[in-house]
């Protein structure tokens, strides 16, 4: 038998509700139940402490934490229940109520599992292990930041790292759907309130996500150690070896581990918030000698189930002489196995220009080929399956690309007929 207690935060912060248990609280109940059949799902109702001025709603944490604690101790003395099958669940401040209900359990076994959502930052953030919810209260803690980034001077969601694995979706400032340019649906829909429902929107992304994960099962996220989101969105992370990815949610692979854990993922705006990430490494050669380009580029992708078009790829530096850039891309869609990539130089008369200057200053004689990039090869690596491929120029002699031109790349064991290989 197993037990799931979930706790909300339920404080008077303009982000959260005022004064009732959150809709999303009977959403994840019934998600849990529907995923085991022997399980119970019990909710800790602390409105009462918790709907308050936000710095004694925090003192308050440490007091439904020890109410917990001795509830769980009761339930082992009465009907042999053992802590280890206990998993909790808390939300904001219900992270650290989580925690400390982990910590100040009696006795030297741990509490199974505890999950923070988005916990609580302000008055937590920098506080020491015990002051908040870390990796030490529970066999396993797993942590989902979604909403770091600081609001009227404090970050809602805390920032630092406090599980065995903490997960930070599209670096865990902002969410997709909940930018701050979705603040006019939002008014539409709410109201004035609609402001604090778009900051809202964000740190309650945490519980979606975690919802998202025990009704799809065919659809698991899967995110990435990485040190940085700046890393990440080059698509430098997504290697799976050695443990160094795992799986956002109820279905983590539950590993104890000496030190915490940063993981990085792109989901969508809705649920199912999966999304298919993928490596390019594109190695160019700049021919125009001492000019710098900075060109925007589209990709169209050939996939075995699935085509995708005119993907937009903004290189963040310009290309200068030979050098490989690296980025990521992510697809809503599982397109299969990649076969085919087209990719297009989006230029405009803006580069026929440069190019009339350079010709004038170094004249070319007749039928002499103008100056490009060269792009022999793409490589490609699929986070989801961990398949490595290559991809080179459909024509073999025909690599460069300019303005407004599209090359195909298809794999390069497959660019000559069978009867041709040696």
């Amino acid at each position: 038998m197993q037990f799931q207690c979930l706790s909300s935060s339920g404080d008077d912060s303009p982000w959260l509700v005022d004064g009732m248990l959150e809709g999303w609280i009977w959403k994840m109940a019934a998600a849990l139940k529907s995923q085991h059949k022997q399980i119970n799902v019990i909710i800790a109702d602390w409105l009462t402490s918790a709907h308050q001025h936000y710095p004694i709603a925090v003192q308050n944490t440490r007091h439904i934490g020890q109410e917990i604690a001795d509830f769980l101790e009761w339930l082992e003395e009465s009907i042999q229940f053992s802590r280890s099958n206990a998993h909790l669940i808390g939300y904001s401040l219900g992270a650290h109520v989580s925690g400390f209900a982990g910590s100040y359990i009696s006795g030297t076994n741990k509490i199974g599992r505890i999950t923070g959502l988005d916990p609580a930052g302000p008055l937590f953030e920098g506080m020491s292990p015990t002051d908040r919810l870390s990796p030490d209260d529970a066999n396993f803690v797993d942590a989902i930041h979604t909403f770091t980034k600081q609001h009227m001077g404090l970050s809602v969601g805390i920032k630092q790292p406090v599980a065995h694995f903490d997960f930070y979706p599209n670096g865990g400032t902002f969410q997709p759907g909940c930018h701050i340019m979705h603040v006019y649906n939002h008014i539409a829909q709410y109201g004035i309130t609609g402001i604090t429902q778009t900051v809202k929107c964000a740190h309650e992304r945490s519980v979606h996500l975690f919802i998202d994960s025990l009704l799809h099962n065919d659809k698991q996220s899967t995110a990435y150690w990485c040190n940085d989101i700046n890393t990440f969105n080059k698509g430098m992370c997504l290697s799976c070896r050695k443990n160094r990815c795992n799986t956002l949610g109820y279905n983590i692979r539950e590993e104890r581990l000496p030190k915490s854990r940063q993981l990085f993922l792109k989901t969508r705006a809705h649920m199912p918030f999966k999304v298919y990430h993928y490596q390019f490494k594109i190695h160019f050669i700049n021919e125009i000698q001492g000019k710098q380009i900075d060109p925007t580029f589209t990709i169209s992708l050939t996939g075995t189930k699935e085509d995708v078009k005119n993907l937009p790829i903004t290189l963040v530096e310009g290309i200068n002489g030979n050098k490989t850039y690296s980025f990521l891309i992510t697809l809503d869609t599982d397109i299969g196995e990649l076969i085919m990539i087209k990719f297009k130089w989006e230029g405009t008369a803006v580069w026929e220009n440069i190019w009339d200057t350079v010709q004038t200053i170094i004249p070319w004689t007749k039928g002499t080929r103008r100056p490009g990039l060269i792009v022999k090869t793409i490589r490609v690596k699929a986070g989801e399956t961990q398949q490595k491929m290559t991809f080179c120029s459909q024509s073999i002699d025909n690599v460069h690309l300019h303005p407004a031109q599209e090359k195909t790349f298809v794999r390069c064991e497959d660019r000559f007929p069978r009867q041709n290989r040696k």
